[in-house]
């Protein structure tokens, strides 16, 4: 009898933790879906504070800032049926409850699988939760200011090759930003993986550079799935970087064991 109560125990654990999870994921949407970001200038430095404004929130600033930034002055911006906009926005504000929720929500998964690891296993983790925060930003940085406008350039010139103009639904277009900046938040977590894996001592530091070409294989095959054409080209824009995430990473564990390799002796 006491098994089913232990695992009653976990179950009831986990769906307090995935309901704090979801309440904090919950407030920063809601947040970002009511209120409105003013700008004000403090000693020449930019600076917000929020007031109410349901239409005008935060969410549709971001999407208006996402249409100057990243789509071309020849590519109109439609929605072709009634709360589009409405729904690109929350779209919008759920990534940011993601992103602004994630120390919660790493915290709460530690929490919930420390008791079922090791010591060991449980530094690990700590000790990279903040890296891989962070890692998962600039992952969404970079995809914003580095990828995603070249890719959408790419795009859009097979339509004025043609003399077309093109017209972007808004939904089409928040989708295919926010697909690229999860995808690249979650890529660049690939170094950080790598590293907890041989930390823990489940490979060796030479199996990243055995299996290397298996590695680039599955990259390229990824980065072929997550783009939207089958030009071969696109693709790329997402395989390099992450073949270059995954190198980093290799070159740290080596380093790192050549190190303590050398503090052995």
């Amino acid at each position: 009898m006491g098994e089913p109560n232990e695992i009653g125990k976990h179950l009831e654990e986990l769906r307090k933790r995935i309901l704090r999870m979801v309440a904090a994921v919950g407030i920063i949407t809601v947040f970002v879906l009511t209120f409105h970001a003013n700008a004000f200038d403090y000693n020449g430095v930019t600076l917000y504070y929020p007031t109410p404004e349901p239409l005008d929130n935060i969410a549709a600033q971001i999407t208006v800032m996402m249409k100057d930034q990243l789509i071309p002055e020849t590519v109109q911006l439609i929605q072709t049926a009634p709360g589009q906009a409405f729904f690109a926005q929350i779209y919008v504000a759920g990534l940011l409850g993601v992103v602004f929720g994630m120390p919660v929500i790493v915290k709460e998964l530690v929490g919930f699988v420390s008791p079922a690891l090791a010591k060991k296993e449980i530094q690990i983790i700590k000790s990279i939760t903040i890296p891989a925060i962070s890692l998962f930003i600039a992952g969404c940085l970079f995809s914003y200011f580095f990828v995603t406008p070249y890719i959408l350039e790419f795009l859009y010139k097979y339509g004025e090759a043609s003399g077309l103009v093109t017209f972007l639904n808004v939904i089409d277009f928040v989708t295919f930003v926010l697909q690229f900046l999860l995808a690249f938040g979650i890529s660049f977590q690939l170094p950080l993986i790598m590293y907890a894996i041989s930390a823990s001592g489940m490979t060796d530091q030479k199996f990243w550079r055995r299996n290397m070409r298996y590695a680039t294989v599955i990259i390229v095959i990824f980065g072929a799935i997550i783009t939207p054409d089958g030009s071969g080209i696109t693709m790329w824009f997402v395989a390099g970087p992450m073949i270059a995430l995954y190198l980093i990473g290799m070159f740290i564990i080596e380093r790192q064991d050549r190190q303590i390799a050398t503090l052995k002796s």
